[in-house]
């Protein structure tokens, strides 16, 4: 059974930043990307951004390029996500997954919360 564990949320002013963390844990599985996400209660889950396994590509949504990185660790078996000059509105649960074959998201962790204050 694969797991994936998010880290690092917490609270942090406007303008600050934080570096989410997401572990996978348990039995090798082919990864083919790791995406992050985001959910406010009550709306959908978001796309933040994702990146690639084997070439570490990335991809943003609008609402974040520009002020977030995703990084791979292949060592740790690790992906990371930097947020800088962070707004209230990107207070959220974030969410890491994983698309092992290109075709979805199959893995998600339980969610990390980030509250960004004003």
């Amino acid at each position: 059974q694969v797991q994936l564990v998010e880290s690092g949320g917490g609270l942090v002013q406007a303008g600050g930043s934080l570096r989410l963390s997401c572990a996978a844990s348990g039995r090798t599985f082919s990864r083919y990307a790791m995406g992050w996400f985001r959910q406010v209660p009550g709306k959908e889950r978001e796309f933040v951004g994702r990146i690639t396994w084997s070439d570490g590509s990335t991809y943003y949504a609008d609402s974040v390029k520009g002020r977030c990185t995703i990084s791979r660790d292949n060592a740790k078996n690790t992906v990371y996500l930097q947020m800088n000059s962070l707004k209230p509105e990107d207070t959220a649960v974030y969410y890491c997954a994983a698309d092992p074959t290109g075709y979805g998201y199959e893995v998600w962790g339980q969610g990390t919360q980030v509250t960004v204050s004003s």
